[in-house]
């Protein structure tokens, strides 16, 4: 039988090059008993190209045995294909006689079969591999001939590398595969199709023939058609049914295309390919993760900003609290600071005991040079003399300078006597001639000199050395670490 016999009789409607090779390929294998895989979308009509095999088969004159491996639940599926014996589980009252035993002699269909569960699988590949079976709860087996077609709308190969099917059944179904495009993949196949269906409706509805316009022939063609020749058949009885109009306008069709109906009737519909889903698909999934970056940037700025704000928090509540001596010296300092003067240098303190209406006159004098906190790069607060700023301490000069007998000075060590502090008064208010007229040192040089004399009276104890000029051990060695590289 010709290919055109073949359209005629089984009403295989079309005449591009993809559905002509689909027909000749089941031509050719429609005599054997091979077992064939048809794979294609949802709606392609890989039941009415199974029908086309066992009717041009030797097995023609017994029916073609369909099963739809999708719809038998996962439990029932091996009793249901292979028969079960009475008393074979629960509700088995009877002996029931399975789908294989029912295709002896004739052909089974076994539709959607890549929703087989794999248990099933196992005992299917028994039957193709040896022609027989055991019914469930059975110990004889039997032997049946019965030829295979399968079909599936996923592509099992696939299934297969994601260990959802068997390989070894793959590879026994499909000996000879079919691929029957979708209608998309074939455009000028539609109409013809489409016109088959509406002079069917018409004649069973008893309705005058319809006829379309030219746009709304375009329509049909761009269109992509997801259900294939179902959708297209249900859109054709829809035509003969619902509208009234002999002529059917491009306007009056979209709103039966039920993909794009209702978010857009009035807009015409171009026809995707996958290249361009794929395109799609890819800059959707680029932009998903270009916000992913913005957000998790702006998430990490914030715990930065959150980090500084702490920080400044910490500085800030060290900065500048004058408190008194003894409190410095125990380290016991209180939590609510409203009782102090609180300053952050020296220039302020400076600034602050020039307006003796604050406190009694010589009180807040004697506070700030008994100490001034201050924050620098070592760590906390910590008491130092008011003449040293961050970490520097300044020679005395002029009035700015502390007196001796009010620095600060180790516990062992006793203060000067009082004849002991007249005679140095004394002699720093008449120097000789000779210092007068000599340059005066630069700070660097007078811190030197200060430091020099400052060892050499406690012996070289640094501890003692740092004490007495009111700084910290470690600020006391950088100096002195500068100074040797000076010299």
């Amino acid at each position: 039988m010709d290919r055109a016999s073949i359209q005629e009789r089984f009403g295989i409607v079309g005449s591009s090059n993809a559905i002509k090779n689909v027909i000749d390929r089941a031509r050719q294998v429609a005599k054997t008993d091979i077992s064939v895989l048809l794979q294609g979308e949802s709606g392609v009509g890989k039941e009415l190209i199974a029908q086309a095999l066992h009717e041009l088969s030797v097995r023609r004159h017994e029916p073609m045995v369909v099963v739809n491996c999708g719809a038998i639940p996962e439990g029932l599926i091996e009793s249901e294909l292979f028969g079960a014996e009475k008393g074979a589980y629960t509700g088995a009252v009877e002996q029931r006689v399975g789908y294989f035993e029912e295709a002896d002699g004739s052909t089974i269909f076994l539709d959607e079969i890549g929703e087989m569960p794999k248990e099933a699988q196992v005992r299917l590949l028994r039957v193709l591999e040896t022609g027989k079976f055991s019914r469930v709860g059975a110990s004889q087996q039997q032997q049946v001939d019965v030829r295979i077609v399968a079909a599936t709308n996923k592509n099992l190969a696939e299934e297969v590398q994601a260990g959802r099917f068997r390989k070894d059944l793959y590879y026994r179904l499909s000996t000879v595969l079919i691929d029957i495009p979708p209608l998309r993949e074939r455009p000028e196949d539609i109409l013809p199709i489409f016109e088959t269906f509406l002079h069917e409706f018409s004649k069973e509805y008893n309705s005058s023939r319809k006829t379309l316009t030219e746009d709304a022939e375009d329509v049909l063609k761009d269109y992509r058609w997801p259900g294939n020749v179902r959708e297209l058949r249900n859109v054709a009885e829809q035509v003969t049914v619902l509208l009234r109009a002999d002529e059917v306008s491009a306007d009056e069709l979209r709103p039966l295309l039920r993909d794009i109906g209702e978010a857009a009737p009035s807009t015409e519909l171009m026809r995707v390919d996958q290249q361009e889903q794929r395109q799609d698909e890819d800059d959707t999934s680029t932009d998903i993760r270009q916000r992913e970056l913005l957000y998790r940037a702006i998430l990490e700025m914030r715990m930065d900003l959150r980090e500084l704000k702490d920080q400044i928090g910490s500085l800030m509540s060290n900065v500048g609290v004058v408190v008194p001596r003894d409190v410095a010296e125990r380290g016991d300092f209180p939590g609510d600071y409203d009782d102090f003067v609180v300053v952050r240098n020296a220039e302020e303190a400076e600034d602050f005991r020039d307006r003796p209406e604050r406190n009694e006159p010589g009180e807040v004098d004697s506070l700030i040079r008994d100490v001034v906190y201050e924050v620098d790069e070592e760590g906390p607060a910590r008491p130092t003399p008011r003449g040293e700023r961050a970490g520097h301490r300044e020679p005395p000069q002029g009035e700015d300078v502390v007196p001796e007998s009010t620095a600060r000075r180790p516990r062992d060590v006793p203060a000067p006597s009082e004849d002991e502090s007249e005679d140095v008064e004394m002699e720093r208010s008449e120097p000789a001639a000779e210092e007068v007229e000599e340059a005066l040192p630069t700070l660097e040089e007078a811190e030197k000199q200060l430091i020099s004399r400052a060892l050499k009276q406690f012996d070289g104890n640094r501890r003692k050395t740092a004490q007495a000029l009111g700084i910290s051990e470690r600020t006391l060695y950088r100096k002195l670490k500068d100074i040797d590289e000076d010299l």
